[in-house]
């Protein structure tokens, strides 16, 4: 497993950077959340070496105002990396954006809340690669897991708050949205459907003919 960890990772950054960061930010993160596979924002930091803008797809959930995410790679994250060195970053959720300020979780009890929050929002798949925290103890827990940085943003505004909204975990955006994407790709395989059955008809109509005009 650790010799497959990093072409995971450099596979995960293709797919990340080409499809899921815009997609995301074209607005298809109401799609693509769900129970089942989770829900995703794009944070946006600062290169530490050479200041250019970084976008990574990521996991949150929203407690008490604020956005929580989780450095699946530890420590040495590049995008966890950065914030550390430049706390200001943006941050597009599903359905708005805001600029914030990022600082890692210390505290205990803060970490174990979102920790657990977060591995839940992960969906099912999620939870599978990740692991069933549900039946740990919070002393079992840290002891596996604490290595794994837990980031709280807030809005730069002081005055500043994310309300956790229909789109966002625990939401029920989402089956509206299915619903949605449900019946148009119904729509577009009757429409395929009835196009073919045209196109037969037609075909079966042209045979008898085409066998007349060969006779004579």
């Amino acid at each position: 497993m650790v010799r497959l960890l990093r072409p995971l990772q450099r596979a995960f950054l293709v797919v990340n950077r080409w499809f899921m960061v815009p997609a995301l930010k074209a607005g298809l993160g109401r799609l693509i959340g769900n129970p089942c596979t989770g829900h995703l924002m794009v944070l946006a930091t600062h290169g530490r070496n050479t200041g250019q803008l970084r976008e990574a797809p990521l996991g949150y959930v929203i407690l008490d105002g604020a956005v929580y995410c989780v450095a699946g790679y530890g420590r040495t994250t590049p995008w966890y990396r950065n914030l550390c060195a430049d706390p200001a970053v943006d941050v597009t959720l599903p359905d708005r954006t805001f600029h914030g300020m990022a600082e890692p979780v210390e505290d205990p009890a803060e970490w174990l809340r979102a920790y657990r929050a977060l591995v839940s929002s992960f969906g099912m798949i999620g939870r599978a690669i990740v692991e069933d925290v549900s039946k740990l103890d919070d002393v079992t827990l840290i002891e596996r897991h604490r290595s794994l940085p837990v980031v709280r943003i807030r809005p730069k505004d002081p005055n500043g708050t994310i309300v956790s909204g229909p789109w966002d975990p625990g939401g029920n955006g989402w089956v509206a949205a299915n619903a949605a994407t449900l019946s148009i790709g119904a729509m577009v395989w009757y429409l395929f459907r009835r196009h073919e059955a045209r196109r037969l008809t037609g075909q079966l109509r042209r045979g008898p003919q085409r066998g007349l005009q060969e006779a004579l």
